[in-house]
């Protein structure tokens, strides 16, 4: 019988696998489909996923809509980064986007502190600092020159400030949660940004031939919903319920790993042997936060939600 902290763990390794399909998927498709309008299809199928859910368990009701602006609020920022995600893809090498997003803890832990007071130990520091040493590494694909003239290509310039707004997405949840549960939540703020999607996107909606569209773009828009957004975000709920936040949050550290097996599985180059020294240490960041001695349960804000509720997923 597994234990509920190793079900937990197999949640979150799940997640971290299922995220990077997104980044291997997504740069094959950047090119064929504006972000704004593959969004759009995405958000509508994953808020029709989590409406089912929702309503399936019964916590439905009008106590949901009270002050829906924090909806738009929230999914302002996701639309944002789901858009500037796809954006950068369009140049970026799928291993480089998943390190930049590997920086996304390390603001997070600022707008933490910004908006909760959040504060960090000095081991999930250092894993962070370590893991932030990684990414960049990677992001400057493994070329000292390139990083002393901070030559940053334009796709993770894009993607970073898409990972901003996902940074900042984290602390507002539980800052905006009024009691309702997870998957309600998550229902509401995924309907408020198909709204936000389709007036954004409209023109370029318009402007898609969607019955010629290749097979892989259907494809990548359906795995994006069901799986990189349903699948993990039930994943990050399950493993939130059953372990320290910390160790919830040093999953996001595999991700350049498993772009690379995604890579591989679907037939494309891997990258520099040098570039795999960076993913090594956000491996290792990985297992410094893993081993953070925190063995408290998942903390609660005061309305008594989990502090994930809502987080959603690339």
């Amino acid at each position: 019988m597994i234990s509920t902290r190793i079900a937990g763990h197999l949640a979150m390794l799940a997640f971290s696998a299922l995220v990077a399909g997104s980044f291997a998927l997504g740069a094959m498709v950047a090119n064929d489909i504006a972000p704004t309008a593959l969004n759009v299809v995405r958000f509508w199928i994953a808020a029709l996923i989590m409406g089912i859910a929702a309503y399936a368990s019964g916590k439905l009701d009008r106590s949901a809509l009270v002050a829906p602006w924090r909806y738009f609020v929230l999914a302002g920022l996701l639309v944002l980064y789901f858009v500037l995600m796809f954006e950068g893809l369009k140049t970026a090498r799928p291993v480089s986007a998943a390190a930049v997003f590997t920086l996304t803890p390390i603001m997070a832990a600022g707008f933490g502190w910004l908006i909760m007071r959040q504060r960090l130990t000095p081991r999930m520091a250092l894993a962070l600092a370590i893991g932030g040493a990684g990414a960049v590494w990677v992001i400057f694909r493994a070329d000292l020159a390139a990083l002393l003239a901070f030559d940053v290509g334009r796709g993770e310039w894009i993607y970073f400030w898409g990972c901003v707004a996902h940074a900042a997405y984290a602390p507002l949840v539980p800052r905006l949660n009024r009691g309702e549960g997870a998957v309600v939540f998550s229902f509401g703020t995924l309907v408020a940004g198909a709204v936000l999607l389709s007036v954004w996107a409209f023109p370029a909606v318009l402007a898609t031939d969607w019955t010629a569209l290749p097979r892989i773009v259907w494809l990548t828009i359906l795995y994006t919903a069901v799986f990189a957004t349903a699948a993990t975000f039930t994943c990050v709920q399950f493993a939130a319920l059953r372990l320290p936040s910390a160790k919830v949050m040093a999953y996001t550290y595999l991700t350049p790993s498993w772009v690379i097996v995604w890579q591989l599985v679907l037939g494309q180059t891997p990258p520099p042997a040098l570039v795999l020294g960076g993913i090594g240490l956000t491996v290792l960041a990985l297992m410094l936060l893993l081993r953070d001695d925190s063995s408290v349960a998942p903390r609660r804000n005061l309305r008594g939600t989990e502090s994930r509720d809502g987080s959603l997923s690339s």
